[in-house]
């Protein structure tokens, strides 16, 4: 399963992970985002070991959201050593989120 994260535990689970971070940025009532709730909770199960797979959810947490200009969920961000290397938006299968992690944070 994903962690949940907000800005009390943001640092300690995002900026100080020894993992790349996989965030999955979405709302309740976003249609999408639930649909990828399952792929995204199968990846963490499934990459784990090299990556932190977290889910902020927008409405609770507005400055997160507005730190990294996320305007449309579901958005994906993609962080190394603490910092945001890529970001990507919009459903996507198993297979083609697999393929933007690895292309960004590395297999």
């Amino acid at each position: 399963m994903a962690i949940l994260v907000n800005t009390e535990n943001f640092d300690q689970e995002v900026k100080n992970s020894t993992l790349p971070v996989v965030i999955d940025m979405y709302a309740t009532w976003c249609g999408p985002c639930k649909m990828m709730a399952p792929l995204f909770d199968q990846l963490a199960k499934d990459l784990g070991d090299k990556y932190k797979f977290v889910k902020i959810n927008i409405d609770e947490e507005r400055d997160i959201a507005v730190k990294y200009n996320v305007s449309s969920i579901p958005t994906f961000l993609f962080l190394k050593d603490g910092q945001l290397v890529a970001k990507e938006t919009g459903y996507m299968n198993k297979d083609a989120l697999t393929n933007k992690i690895t292309a960004h944070l590395g297999s």
